[in-house]
């Protein structure tokens, strides 16, 4: 299977500007970039005729919730029974692909075996979706953010409720069992969660650390929802991969990160606070989320990710997404959040979107993904605009001409 994409605007992600050029698609792989136009051959090629046309890597999107959609409230992600909710995961995916997004890290689910069930069908080629790394259901401590319960009101929630390290350690085998990639930490609090604020850090370090020794010696990774100056220096302590959140910091919290930099990957989610202060009024009028402390989280959010930018943290982008206020398939969203909030220039937020979120997905292997280069992993859209010029371009799935998927062309709307 070979494709070759002629005179497209390339922007590989490296850092580097966009240069017309032609790329060559070998099998699941780039096989070569050329500078000059026509001097790759098309014997036995698929020819795609990108004049005026924008191809960069395909996103990713790093903080995933595939079985989120429409949500309002917990009861969004409890009720559905478990085959309807499969079939529901299944459509956020393909919605996901078709937005230019050919891979997803998964956060958590509302199910421990959701993003199992969709990753393995799309693996096998049943069903179209993106990449996956399936996540957990979250894990948290009795009091912690996701646990639903009170004495006179027992509840499951979507999460597993754990006490010291002993049970996180079984919690965390059952999900590497089950077929888990991605171990979901609650570590901190939440604004939705008025008993566990966001300051506030109930898992204890002990915990945590199992929970990472544990993920790790079944070669999956642990992500962690944390706000707090106290969880964040937990996560960072303990070895987890990656970092949801982090608004709250001090100069120590700021120095661990930056120490930190070359191993972890840092995912802000700052559309979650910016849609639900100016654009959910129909579900929460703004009054009600600043009363929520939201305001304060979003100009945390902003001073604490434009810190970490300058100390070279690698953020990728990841807002929360499948909410009713920040519907999965606008997560393209976020690399304009990215400018507005973080301070980057489009370039630098488009490469968290691609380069820093293919090295993500990649971590810990040899596999290579995210940027436009022989020997790289063949994810990669076309776009009908200059997402460098006006980044908003990528939300719109009409302006994405061509979607190639792991070499396999997905989408392709023009003729040689």
């Amino acid at each position: 299977m070979k494709t070759l994409i002629r005179r497209a605007k390339i922007w590989d992600a490296s850092g580097a500007e966009p240069f017309e050029g032609d790329l060559l698609v070998v099998d699941e792989r780039i096989q070569a970039v050329s500078r000059t136009v026509g001097q790759i051959s098309e014997e036995g090629c698929q020819v795609i005729d990108a004049a005026g046309k924008f191809l960069m890597p395909g996103m990713t999107e790093g903080h995933g919730h595939l079985s989120f959609d429409n949500v309002t409230t917990t009861e969004d992600l409890i009720t559905p029974p478990p085959e309807e909710h499969t079939l529901l995961t299944a459509r956020v995916a393909k919605r996901l692909l078709d937005q230019g997004f050919t891979s997803v890290w998964g956060a958590s689910e509302a199910k421990l075996r959701l993003g199992v069930a969709v990753r393995n069908e799309v693996d096998a080629g049943n069903l179209p979706g993106p990449r996956i790394r399936a996540g957990s259901l979250e894990i948290t401590v009795t009091g912690g953010m996701g646990d639903e319960s009170k004495l006179h009101n027992p509840r499951n929630g979507p999460s597993i409720v754990v006490d010291g390290p002993e049970e996180m350690r079984k919690a965390v085998r059952m999900c590497c069992r089950e077929g888990c990639d991605n171990i979901k930490l609650d570590v901190s609090g939440d604004p939705f969660y008025p008993n566990t604020p966001a300051h506030a850090t109930p898992m204890s370090y002990e915990e945590v650390r199992m929970a990472v020794e544990t993920a790790h010696s079944f070669g999956r990774r642990v992500n962690a929802h944390v706000r707090s100056i106290g969880g964040i220096q937990t996560c960072v302590r303990a070895g987890v991969d990656v970092l949801f959140h982090c608004e709250f910091t001090d100069p120590e919290t700021l120095d661990m990160l930056e120490e930190a930099k070359d191993r972890i990957f840092v995912v802000p989610t700052v559309s979650l606070f910016h849609t639900l202060l100016f654009e959910a009024e129909q579900y929460m009028p703004a009054e009600v989320a600043k009363a929520m402390g939201i305001d304060a989280l979003l100009e945390a959010s902003s001073k604490t990710h434009t810190e970490l930018r300058k100390r070279g943290i690698r953020h990728a982008i990841g807002g929360d997404y499948g909410f009713a206020w920040s519907h999965n398939g606008t997560n393209a969203r976020d690399i304009g959040f990215f400018v507005k909030y973080f301070g980057y220039s489009t370039s630098e937020a488009l490469r968290c979107a691609t380069s820093v979120g293919g090295a993500m997905m990649t971590m810990g292997s040899d596999e290579k993904l995210g940027e436009l280069k022989e020997g790289y992993l063949a994810d990669m859209i076309l776009v009908d605009g200059d997402p460098l010029q006006d980044p908003d371009v990528l939300v719109n799935a009409e302006n994405l001409h061509v979607i190639i998927k792991n070499g396999a062309v997905y989408k392709n709307i023009l003729t040689a």
